[in-house]
């Protein structure tokens, strides 16, 4: 059982730190690698919807159907999907527009001008908002890992993927506004932590209620919560990273990817 947490707990960390990466590769470079962002965020979001509509919604309804009966827990699937999705929507609906991690961003667009108060506070706004939402995004990896480690493999990945260019949006405006590299890294690293710090609460606050019809309904969200983020997030970042086929040929890989992946599995 500890082994299993710590491999969770691990995970989730991994896949939160990814902001870290983005923000180091945006020192490294003066401009943007849309075809490369194109595809990858396009492979997370193929990743994201095929694993959450053919396997964690399946293992939440199974859960929820074998705890509470073959309609209540029908029922119970859907609006823990759809909840997901809402408790996702209020958290963006809630951040400020040039804040949202989801608004495009890309190196060279940015105003090179030292002490730049207006990009300071982009890159806060920014910060904050991958704080907010990668929150949730840990207790999924998180759950999901404790379930079936395997998936939560997966799902780390995928989230890993979406998190180095939100990296990007972190450390660009506060290092162009500040002239510190140190200072625009440790702002960018600090807004993964949330994810390791959802996990926490996940561990602490659902832990000792998790029986079957709470592992249920957590699943239902994390369904619901991945896709709304692939939908809303991922694919038009995207698609504006790109304007080709790029995109949705990242989605069919990452389909496919974690379609073989669960076929070996069997």
């Amino acid at each position: 059982m500890t082994e299993n947490l710590l491999f969770a707990f691990g995970l989730t960390l991994m896949a939160g730190l990814a902001t870290g990466i983005g923000s180091l590769l945006a020192f490294f470079t003066s401009t943007t690698n849309t075809r490369f962002f194109s595809f990858s965020l396009g492979f997370s979001a193929g990743v994201m919807i095929y694993v959450s509509m053919v396997d964690i919604f399946v293992k939440a309804q199974d859960a929820l159907v074998a705890a509470l009966g073959e309609v209540p827990g029908n029922w119970a699937t859907v609006a823990g999907f759809f909840g997901g999705m809402v408790l996702i929507a209020l958290i963006d609906q809630v951040i400020p527009k040039q804040g949202n991690p989801h608004e495009l961003k890309k190196v060279e667009e940015m105003d090179k001008s030292p002490k730049n108060n207006s990009l300071l506070k982009m890159g806060t706004f920014t910060a904050i908002a991958i704080a907010i939402h990668n929150f949730p995004e840990g207790i999924a990896t998180f759950t999901s890992a404790l379930q079936d480690p395997a998936l939560g493999v997966a799902i780390a990945v995928a989230i890993a993927i979406h998190n180095v260019p939100e990296g990007i949006a972190v450390s660009v405006p506060i290092y162009y506004a500040t002239g510190s590299k140190k200072k625009a890294f440790k702002l960018s690293f600090l807004s993964g932590l949330s994810e390791p710090i959802g996990a926490g609460v996940a561990f602490l606050v659902l832990m000792p209620y998790l029986n079957d019809i709470m592992f249920g309904v957590i699943f239902a969200g994390v369904a619901g919560i991945m896709i709304f983020i692939s939908l809303d997030g991922l694919l038009p970042a995207a698609k504006k990273y790109d304007e080709t086929h790029l995109p949705i040929f990242g989605v069919i890989a990452g389909m496919a990817v974690m379609a073989l992946s669960l076929l070996l599995l069997i």
